[in-house]
């Protein structure tokens, strides 16, 4: 590379681009590490500064285009506070991309955290994002390092008083979570500034919602009663079984064993992520082949004109059970049902957990029981009685099953 003393004469007289084609740097004769980067495609001259870091390291800096500078004695000077910096050890790009850390976004940080979180489930990436981006929009694009104790202690209060209490708590621990992610990555970010409300949580009593024994005659009639076959089957399931919401709207007819009597449930569909094996009562069994033998073609076993393709949100045939009965519960509150009508059945407590899928225990006895499907089919079959007693249903001949 050629060194000659670099004045705005040479500097002009310099062919870009280079006869070459090639990138071309000239050195400056007066302060070494100084020089011009000639470009070999275009027109284009640009200042650099060039030396070791004392690691061993090459860095080459950018000054600035030609162009840039009146006197080549400026771009010289700067020249040379850029190489007093690198032989001390001050890398102006690692400061670059430390300043560029420094300014990224909650946004950012939101969806390098939903990106990477690959273990979440469609609903749970949904619920995080629309917390942040609809409860905390206005923080949206401040880079999240400036968001202090105090704007979460008023931003906290604000969502309680306008949403309630639960929303407001919920979107500052999706909050907690993306920070704690982003510090684990970025160890120059401040405490996480949530800590500030560990005595200030909003205090949410937990829902105790459910259907009565008293009331699931009429629930149970009104359910029965609804005008969408899928919907009432899809309601009654949820009662018998202790399904989560979306863990029966989204069942396959592969996931349903008639001839073994058990429904399968893969672990990536449990909120658990464990897998379940359900034994099918004698009311679980006919309700489904009963909606085998309607015939429809299809992956689901509750299939709608939806995005999913399957049945989603129960709100509307619950909403018209409510206007029937007086009785107002969501698909989570027959989950507590069932729950309910188990343990007055007199199963044991691990058969029951067992059956709605909870973690059996960190206790040394809980870790060495395996519950299998066949001794699960007696609890499951008396609490299937019990409901059917207390719903008052008329039970007819079992229904054949056919292929």
């Amino acid at each position: 590379m050629p060194t000659i003393k670099l004045t705005k004469y040479a500097v002009e007289r310099i062919d870009a681009p280079t006869p070459s084609g090639k990138q071309v740097l000239f050195w400056d004769a007066e302060l070494r590490g100084f020089g011009v980067l000639v470009s070999g495609k275009s027109t284009a001259k640009t200042y650099v500064a060039q030396r070791r870091l004392p690691d061993g390291t090459l860095r080459r800096v950018t000054i600035g285009a030609v162009g840039e500078f009146q006197r080549v004695e400026d771009a010289r000077r700067k020249a040379g506070d850029i190489l007093t910096g690198l032989r001390a050890g001050t890398d102006p790009k690692l400061e670059r991309r430390k300043a560029a850390d420094r300014d990224k976004t909650l946004q950012f940080w939101l969806n390098e955290y939903l990106t990477k979180r690959t273990n979440l489930r469609e609903r749970s990436v949904s619920g995080y994002r629309g917390s942040i981006e609809r409860y905390l929009a206005d923080w949206l694009n401040q880079p999240l390092r400036e968001v202090t104790p105090e704007m979460i202690e008023t931003k906290h209060a604000e969502i309680g008083k306008h949403h309630g209490g639960a929303t407001a708590n919920v979107v500052m621990r999706v909050f907690r979570a993306v920070h704690n992610f982003a510090r684990d990555r970025d160890t120059t970010l401040p405490e996480n500034p949530v800590r500030r409300l560990k005595k200030g949580w909003f205090e949410v009593a937990r829902r105790t919602s459910m259907v009565r024994s008293d009331e699931l005659p009429a629930f149970y009639k009104a359910v029965d009663s609804l005008p969408s076959r899928t919907a009432k089957d899809y309601l009654k399931l949820l009662l018998f079984t202790g399904l989560r919401r979306s863990e029966a709207a989204s069942l396959r007819w592969n996931d349903i064993d008639l001839t073994l009597k058990v429904i399968r449930l893969p672990a990536m569909v449990t909120k658990s992520k464990q897998k379940l094996d359900l034994p099918m009562t004698s009311f679980v069994r006919d309700l489904l082949v009963a909606r085998r033998a309607i015939g429809r073609e299809g992956d689901w076993v509750f299939p709608a004109d939806s995005r999913s393709g399957h049945i989603a949100e129960p709100k509307f045939p619950l909403k018209l059970v409510a206007q029937a009965t007086g009785i107002e519960v969501t698909a989570h509150d027959l989950r507590r049902t069932y729950v309910t009508v188990a343990e007055s059945a007199d199963i044991s407590p691990l058969s029951l957990k067992a059956l709605v899928n909870h973690a059996l225990g960190t206790d040394v006895t809980s870790g060495y029981v395996i519950t299998s499907t066949e001794r699960l089919r007696e609890p499951a079959q008396r609490v299937c009685d019990k409901l059917i007693a207390l719903c008052q249903i008329e039970v007819p001949a079992a229904v054949p099953l056919h292929g």
